[in-house]
């Protein structure tokens, strides 16, 4: 982890950075699951889990936040909204994986 001269740090407990100003900027059906983001002093944002405020945040600049989105927007995402189907191919994977390791005899 590095740790700025202000003391915040990526991975830090999300409650050293206070409970006031945390935002949902999207919520959906959920079920009150969300993601909170926080403007720090110096313009970068934190993010923690709704369901965790105490968790460790994560602490981007605006950048990487505006490239996040930006690719969420153009569909750079949309794969990690569709289920994986049994035996899909992270189970091939493994499967592959482990047959490399231990080759019959």
């Amino acid at each position: 982890m590095t740790i700025i001269d202000d003391g915040v740090y990526n991975g830090m407990p999300a409650s050293e950075l206070g409970e006031t100003g945390w935002e949902r900027p999207w919520s959906g059906t959920s079920g009150g699951q969300c993601v909170e983001m926080k403007r720090l002093a110096d313009g970068r944002v934190a993010v923690r889990q709704s369901t965790d405020p105490a968790g460790p945040a994560l602490i981007y600049t605006p950048e990487e936040i505006g490239a996040f989105v930006t690719g969420v927007k153009n569909g750079l995402a949309d794969h990690m909204t569709v289920p994986q189907p049994c035996g899909g191919r992270t189970a091939k994977r493994r499967a592959h994986r482990q047959a490399a390791q231990h080759p019959p005899a």
